[in-house]
């Protein structure tokens, strides 16, 4: 299928997106796929759109945008239609069965109930590549609870891992769980498109749970428990499996100093000069170190409270340690390197003159990634859209004045 109206001439040029999704997982899954450069056409209602977007302050100056909606929003055309009509449903049904990818993540079954569902919609279109983003995927004792990012984080294990070992629990501070979620909804995407055009198949259903993704997420958190038939705890910027790889205090703030392998432990003793740990029995290997980490920490914490952090982070950069300050928001978007990789994209907007956003991670040489759409005001390309999938004037009219768009 041909894209109606893609700009970035990228891997995904060509590909056609309904973005019948709201707030975060679903939104960050499309946005990824129009960087990339597919078509995305999100599809809101008309009485307000996507929730986020009453989700503020902050605002960009006097435009009335939410800074969390612009996060998740750029490189889409935004639609709005009522499918809640039998009008609405019927022109989503058409926009369905001539597009490539389609993306929701209402509650588990309610695609269904409107007969949206991938079923109905691939007997019309079995090109159609079909992802449902919900909390705890569409079968399962739990599918029909409410899912919500704090709450997957504590139900999925992240927050029993998260914290100093005697605080209360803590979640991270974006909201891993649905952003998560949104990487395997675009990655398992792509690998059914390629599977659509290389395997001579047709499209498939694609059913992607938060829960899930923090589960996956545990990774070597979980290997640790599988080998030991011990959970693992909070232990802080501490590593469960490396030492010293942790923030110590200095006078002034952190340093956040990483010793994973053999040659640095040498190089780290002697830029905060104790060359005499090097040999020490207690801490010559790394496994010696984390069996005796109370001895390490006690040492360590005692060097690095006499350095101010910026001295302490010369020091160790000078002799090849991996170091760093805990860096704010203001102080990683003024970093060199992410100045020179492009990742503090400035995008023109019609009401905010320019909102301002992270760059694409994404670097393909031959087909680049780029920001070539403002996240768009609600409804933005309503009437352009339907234009370009066959509906007259007279009846784009018609559906303005019953609301349905």
């Amino acid at each position: 299928m041909s894209s109606h109206n893609s700009t970035i001439d990228g891997p995904l040029d060509g590909v056609t997106v309904l973005d019948a999704s709201r707030v975060l997982s679903g939104p960050f899954c499309t946005m990824q796929l129009g960087d990339l450069g597919a078509d995305v056409i999100k599809i809101e209602r008309p009485d307000g759109g996507d929730q986020t977007r009453g989700w503020s302050p902050p605002e960009y100056g006097d435009s009335g945008e939410s800074a969390y909606y612009v996060s998740t929003n750029r490189n889409k055309r935004s639609l709005t239609l009522n499918l809640a009509s039998d009008d609405g449903r019927d022109v989503f049904r058409k926009l369905a069965s001539d597009a490539d990818v389609l993306v929701e993540n209402f509650r588990v079954g309610k695609m269904a109930d409107w007969g949206l569902d991938y079923d109905t919609l691939s007997a019309a279109n079995p090109d159609l590549v079909y992802c449902s983003i919900s909390g705890y995927g569409q079968d399962g004792p739990h599918k029909d609870r409410p899912a919500y990012d704090l709450i997957m984080q504590a139900e999925g294990g992240m927050m029993s891992i998260t914290g100093e070992e005697d605080s209360p629990p803590v979640r991270v501070g974006v909201a891993i769980a649905d952003i998560g979620a949104g990487m395997y909804a675009a990655q398992s995407i792509l690998a059914a498109l390629f599977h659509r055009e290389f395997q001579d198949a047709g499209g498939q259903y694609i059913d992607v749970a938060l829960f899930e993704a923090m589960v996956a997420w545990q990774t070597y958190m979980a290997s640790y428990y599988f080998a030991r038939g011990e959970p693992p705890g909070r232990m802080g910027s501490k590593h469960p499996t490396i030492a010293p790889y942790q923030a110590f205090p200095t006078t002034d703030g952190y340093i956040v100093v990483a010793v994973p392998s053999p040659n640095l432990w040498p190089r780290f003793c002697r830029a905060i000069g104790r060359e005499d740990l090097i040999d020490d029995p207690r801490f010559e290997t790394n496994d010696k170190r984390v069996t005796n980490r109370e001895e390490l920490d006690a040492i360590l914490e005692a060097e690095f409270e006499g350095y101010a952090t910026a001295e302490a982070k010369e020091i160790l950069d000078d002799h090849g340690v991996p170091a760093s300050k805990v860096n704010d928001m203001a102080e990683v978007f003024a970093h060199p390197q992410v100045q020179a990789r492009g990742m503090r994209q400035s995008v023109p907007h019609p009401t905010a003159d320019a909102v301002e956003m992270p760059g694409s991670p994404m670097n393909l040489r031959d087909t680049p990634t780029g920001i070539d759409r403002h996240p768009p005001l609600l409804g933005e390309h309503t009437d352009e859209i339907l234009s370009e999938f066959g509906f007259d004037d007279e009846t784009i009219a018609r559906f303005h004045e019953t609301d349905i768009i």
